[in-house]
């Protein structure tokens, strides 16, 4: 039978904060010590408890400087991963990534967000000491997933109650079915006011999405499949933000997908004054060159691994380049 969560919260406040032993719990509240462990479980699967582990998150500042060196950022974080598993490095990221944008935000911000697991897991990092009155505005229609705290309205709605700011949505499907539909959709007055008002934030937090089928957001978003996501690799494309294909260098493409996406432009991201692109894991290290080589991101939060994979990759394509210019010289003569 399931408890109260008043008994449950008792138990576990005498446990955590009060440091008593499960022996002395048990008198107190007329139970045995083994029913006090299986009270302080209960209390943990339903999450009266939460179980907050602060790793001692590393940086990379050699990697770090390496980034702002090549591509001219305001600011970059590297975390040393340590071998860890995806998961953790994406939550060690996420703490990186929610301690810089704290220390940025003022009373006064305005906060562009797009949607994925590294918005939400930076959201989730946040512990702010104070109130801010900000505004956090979805910066792109809503993708409708499984978990709805990786979608947009809810992020804003969370990201601006943890400041005790406000929030707007954008009342609108992420991609619609063609570019009639999105021209329709943007006429209307909801949906437009929002996007003008992303348009004038100063500050954005976004998620970097990549090709990859073990990493696409779209693709467990059901945007995309398989098939479409190989003929897109085909085609060059390198990454997406706010669902935005672009190529190796950063340039935006002419594809169908991108024309029926409800939602802020790349050209309109890029005249916000510090957009944070938050992304880890080698398999993105691609995608996130593009967005760097392109200039759709001026802070960038990741790990080594990426960055090490986003730095050769970029090594060699500087030597492609340089030995086409000598190839086109020697032409020439």
């Amino acid at each position: 039978m399931a408890e109260s969560r008043e008994l449950l919260a008792r138990v576990a406040s005498l446990y955590y904060r009060e440091h008593l032993t499960q022996a002395d719990i048990a008198p107190l509240i007329g139970v045995s010590r083994s029913t006090v462990s299986r009270l302080l479980q209960e209390a943990k699967d339903r999450g009266v408890v939460e179980v907050i582990i602060h790793y001692p998150w590393d940086k990379d500042s050699f990697l770090a400087t390496e980034l702002k060196s090549q591509f001219g950022l305001h600011d970059a974080i590297v975390l040393t991963g340590g071998g860890r598993p995806y998961e953790e490095v994406l939550r060690g990221v996420g703490v990186l990534a929610a301690e810089y944008l704290d220390s940025n935000l003022t009373s006064d911000s305005i906060l562009g967000i797009s949607w994925g697991t590294a918005v939400f897991s930076t959201a989730q990092a946040l512990r702010p000491k104070r109130i801010l009155p900000i505004t956090v505005v979805q910066m792109i229609g809503a993708v409708g997933t499984d978990n709805p705290l990786i979608d947009g309205p809810d992020l804003a709605r969370f990201l601006a109650n943890i400041y005790g700011g406000q929030y707007r949505y954008m009342h609108a499907p992420l991609v619609v079915e063609d570019q009639h539909v999105r021209t329709a959709l943007l006429q209307e007055p909801p949906i437009r006011e929002t996007l003008e008002y992303a348009c004038k934030a100063n500050i954005a937090l976004v998620g970097i999405g990549s090709l990859v089928p073990e990493v696409s957001s779209l693709l467990r978003a059901g945007y995309l499949d398989r098939q479409e996501l190989a003929e897109l690799r085909r085609i060059g494309v390198s990454g997406d933000i706010c669902a935005q294909h672009y190529d190796a260098d950063g340039k935006v493409m002419d594809i169908d997908m991108n024309d029926r996406v409800v939602g802020i432009t790349l050209d309109a991201l890029g005249s916000i004054e510090r957009v944070i692109g938050v992304a880890c894991g080698q398999a993105k290290g691609e995608a996130i060159l593009g967005a760097l080589r392109g200039g759709h991101v001026n802070v960038l939060i990741t790990d080594d691994a990426a960055c090490r994979k986003l730095l050769d990759l970029n090594s060699k394509r500087e030597t492609i380049s340089a030995t086409q210019t000598e190839e086109e010289v020697g032409a020439s003569n």
